[in-house]
């Protein structure tokens, strides 16, 4: 039974490292891509809307770009340079990523679990999250709260600064928030009602590293 927990958790450790690892990216010209979470087919539950597709990227003939919603001038030139640092970009799947990394990064913090953190935050935005899980800690607070949707993720900034790609996304959701004492008592919030919050949130990475993994770099509320 113990052996069999242990491998149990090896496989969800080797899912949950796959799942930042391809955010953003899509298969290399020749290769076959893979169908995920990430790869929403258009008209597809929770898939963007069809809009007028970008341009096609220098130095990638034939290769056409899926579709996202209208933008701003400034970010589509934005995710151009982004796509001509890096020709394996993908906006539409970074999209759907962020997402994922959005649940995953608000899970982690509601349980508290620095580890998790860690491997999806930057430096600073990691020093702030942990700064609040050790004041909520050393008052006995416990954060009982969920996910219920999201409503919208949306690409509002990107950049190219060699060697780092940036790109942010607002987020609008819906949160059932509750904080429970060390007893489990409710001192604030309900399950049965969900608020809407607005994060915007912004990612990093190397596109020279030899880990494809994007960093939550910046936290702020839209």
């Amino acid at each position: 039974m113990t052996v069999e927990i242990v491998i149990l958790a090896m496989i969800a450790a080797f899912l949950g490292m796959r799942l930042y690892s391809v955010l953003g990216r899509r298969a290399e010209h020749g290769e076959e891509p893979v169908q995920s979470r990430f790869d929403a087919q258009p008209g597809a539950p929770g898939a963007p809307p069809a809009a007028l597709p970008m341009a096609e990227r220098g130095g990638a003939a034939g290769v056409r770009p899926r579709e996202l919603a209208p933008m701003m001038p400034s970010v589509e030139r934005g995710l151009r340079e982004i796509i001509a640092a890096d020709r394996r970009f993908d906006p539409h799947a970074f999209v759907e990523g962020a997402q994922s990394a959005y649940r995953m990064v608000l899970d982690a913090f509601w349980r508290g679990n620095k580890s998790e953190l860690t491997q999806l935050c930057d430096t600073d935005v990691l020093g702030s999250f942990a700064s609040a899980i050790d004041v909520r800690m050393a008052a006995g607070e416990v954060l009982d709260n969920r996910l219920v949707r999201i409503e919208e993720a949306t690409i509002v900034a990107a950049s190219f600064t060699a060697p780092y790609a940036r790109v942010t996304v607002r987020f609008v959701a819906d949160v059932a928030a509750v904080t429970r004492d060390a007893e489990g008592h409710v001192i604030a919030g309900s399950l049965n009602d969900a608020v809407e919050v607005r994060d915007v949130w912004t990612f990093r990475r190397d596109i020279h590293s030899a880990h494809p993994d994007w960093l939550l770099e910046e936290t702020d509320e839209g």
